[in-house]
């Protein structure tokens, strides 16, 4: 792996519930092509869009339980 930060390849833990955590710094492209970044060693990215300070996740997911599934006790 190269030293250099920006050719360094960036680790991202995908969890089911929850945000992506990336091993930061990052910069983040958003669909209008603003760019915002963080200088953080891990960030979590909001992957529900729940959050009051998207892109970055602050827990609002917590805080929406799924329905459980009708067919579940089946």
């Amino acid at each position: 792996m190269p030293d250099n930060p920006v050719e360094r390849s960036r680790r991202i833990i995908a969890r089911r519930e929850g945000p992506l955590l990336v091993e930061g710094p990052v910069e983040v492209v958003l669909e209008d092509g603003t760019t915002v970044s963080s200088e953080r060693f891990c960030v979590a990215l909001c992957t529900c869009r729940r959050s009051r300070i998207f892109p970055w996740c602050d827990t609002s997911h917590r805080r929406h339980a799924r329905a459980a599934c009708p067919d579940a006790d089946r």
